[in-house]
């Protein structure tokens, strides 16, 4: 396993006093900077990710910060997502949480993420073992789709139009239950843990999901990016505990021939 003590010990502070704001302020009125068709941005966004970037910052400053709120990438980064699940928080949905990775010459070496209001803290680093509070976790052991807890991202929104919607309806009927939690990182977290079992989300972010990667990894599941060509930190992830066939349970019938 490599040593990223200190880096880590660092990410979860940065990320438990980001989330103690953000638990602080929840239940106060919110100071919209943007509202878009599909999403919001939050005041609070931009001062969550200030306070982290000064945490890391003051401990390693010669690391670069690339995150949803800004910065720029370098050798070695930390990759943010100061709020993840920002529409959640905006309307009073306790689901959100703080992503902290950090990534050295292109490879993810580490992840926190961090959901205040339930208290939970997802950590690891590459190589080693995933821990939830301390406790080690481990991805689920269920191997047939109808078993199986599953999030799929569909919707115009996603990227993925009516198609996204079609490869819902299709999985929908293979699995036991369905899930859209409005957090990447945390839904990926609890596929870590063994409370879901797959994630599939057309459009996403690589501060969306980079610092749960590791944790999911860590945890024995399997995470595929497929990047969009015209921006590598986008693109498409199918994430899962590795048992499932969800390869195959993917694959859409062929639509049928029109007159």
């Amino acid at each position: 396993m490599n040593d990223f003590t200190t880096q880590l010990e660092s990410a979860r502070l940065a990320a438990l006093s980001a989330g103690e704001l953000l638990r602080m302020r929840f239940d106060t009125p919110k100071v919209v900077d943007e509202r878009l068709a599909h999403d919001v941005k939050l005041r609070l966004d931009k001062e969550c990710q200030q306070l982290i970037c000064h945490i890391l910052q003051k401990h390693h400053p010669d690391y670069a910060v690339l995150g949803e709120e800004g910065g720029s990438g370098g050798e070695i980064e930390w990759i943010v997502d100061p709020l993840d699940g920002t529409v959640n928080y905006c309307y009073g949905i306790p689901l959100f949480c703080v992503s902290i990775a950090l990534r050295v010459r292109g490879a993810l070496q580490l992840g926190c993420v961090y959901a205040p209001m339930t208290d939970e803290l997802y950590s690891a680093v590459r190589g080693g073992p995933a821990m939830l509070n301390g406790k080690e976790i481990h991805v689920s052991t269920r191997d047939r789709m109808d078993q199986a807890i599953v999030f799929i991202g569909h919707g115009s929104h996603d990227g993925s139009g009516a198609s996204g919607i079609r490869r819902f309806a299709h999985i929908s009927s293979q699995v036991c239950k369905m899930r859209i939690l409005g957090t990447a990182a945390l839904s990926l977290c609890y596929v870590a843990a063994g409370k879901l079992d797959a994630y599939v989300e057309q459009c996403i972010h690589l501060w969306d999901f980079a610092a749960a990667q590791v944790i999911l990894e860590a945890a024995g599941g399997i995470l595929e990016f497929s990047e969009r060509r015209d921006d590598p930190l986008s693109g498409s992830v199918t994430a899962w505990n590795g048992r499932l066939p969800l390869r195959e349970a993917l694959q859409l019938p062929s639509s049928p021939a029109q007159p």
